[in-house]
């Protein structure tokens, strides 16, 4: 498609063959851009899903769904091999963090080393000014000319948690055409445009693990290196033996179900010990911490740093509530998070986004629990 003398600049479209990403690239097909589709080959296909196993997410019939977009609204679409990037920098940190006794969230490194970064050079070399995604949230720029991260206005949809490695420079070049949209109106939106994948199921699993069935669990144990699974003890939080476990990858924070152990009262794991390969376990009352330690800290806009604990609301998982919080930055990207009131099941590995009303500040990982 060539440009015309009043075509927007070109926009690269991450396209999953989902609704999401579809309605993303036809809404600036009809604004005017001038819209390149791309899928992302990230894992390799799986022709015989297990019985049972969900389709994972960018899968051929995937990229075959974004294509018939791509036709129907007049823009080229081009698959990519990133599977190499996405083992290095998705995969086998997941991995890796798992034997370590830490719960990662890849789709925040998925957004961080491959959408938005891996995918952006990509975007460059065809000459892109934007790249744009289904991801639902905004980006707005003040009237001092900075660019401000905001959840969407559909907050069940919203996404925004997942985004907040994201600066000025790449605020600046990125689209969110969802964000103040609804699921229910991006589907409407769908079947006017007469999209094939109007009504398509969401994703919702890890899209690696799913497209082989079972579980995280399972697919740790297939890819480590046999000599770093830990076996080792189950103890209460007087260091009491309850019963064995064959790696502590099986467990994250909070968990209560699978714990091979049997009591009167439920018990939660409270604490993984990656050096001793111990698990936790208390009942729920003891879960409760009183704020976290966080590294890798970026923030959306670093001019706004205080030196000054900052009154911040944090989520410490996707769908946890936001919950207010005194925010103190520290050197070397690091961050103390005190809560208002304790917090049960603070989890090593995941993210601390922290917000400031609808916007969002910047966030970290998740190192440590502070108990009080």
């Amino acid at each position: 498609m060539r440009r015309g003398p009043t075509m927007k600049p070109r926009v690269v479209v991450a396209m999953s063959g989902g609704v999401d990403s579809s309605v993303a690239a036809a809404l600036l097909r009809e604004d005017g851009y001038d819209v390149v589709g791309v899928a992302m080959r990230l894992s390799a296909d799986n022709a015989h899903p297990s019985a049972g196993a969900r389709r994972a997410c960018c899968s051929y019939e995937d990229f075959e769904d974004a294509r018939r977009v791509a036709e129907r609204m007049d823009f080229p679409f081009y698959v990519v091999d990133m599977r190499d990037d996405f083992a290095r920098t998705v995969i086998d940190p997941f991995v890796g963090d798992y034997l370590a006794g830490r719960t990662p969230n890849p789709c925040l490194a998925c957004n961080r080393w491959i959408k938005f970064d891996r995918l952006r050079r990509r975007a460059e070399a065809l000459g892109a000014n934007y790249i744009a995604t289904g991801h639902y949230a905004r980006i707005e720029r003040s009237a001092h000319g900075r660019f401000r991260l905001r959840r969407a206005l559909d907050r069940q949809k919203d996404q925004s948690y997942f985004l907040f490695t994201l600066e000025q420079e790449e605020l600046a070049r990125t689209l969110f055409p969802l964000g103040a949209m609804t699921k229910n109106e991006v589907r409407a939106k769908a079947r006017t445009l007469g999209l094939a994948n109007a009504d398509k199921p969401e994703s919702q699993e890890i899209c690696f693990v799913s497209e082989n069935g079972g579980s995280y669990r399972d697919f740790v144990s297939r890819h480590a290196d046999p000599a770093k699974i830990k076996p080792g003890r189950i103890v209460d939080t007087n260091g009491a033996m309850l019963g064995l476990h064959d790696g502590i990858h099986r467990f994250t924070i909070g968990q209560r179900r699978g714990l091979g152990v049997t009591r009167p009262t439920p018990l939660y794991v409270r604490e993984i010990r990656p050096q001793s390969a111990e698990v936790v376990v208390s009942e729920r009352e003891a879960l409760g911490d009183r704020g976290l330690l966080a590294s890798k800290v970026s923030l959306t806009d670093p001019s706004r740093a205080s030196a000054h604990a900052m009154a911040v609301e944090v989520k410490i998982r996707y769908r946890h509530p936001l919950i207010p919080a005194t925010l103190t930055l520290m050197e070397n990207g690091t961050a103390a998070v005190r809560f208002a009131t304790h917090q049960p099941a603070v989890t090593p590995g995941q993210a601390c986004v922290f917000y400031l009303g609808d916007e969002v500040l910047g966030g970290g990982i998740i190192e440590a629990p502070l108990r009080e």
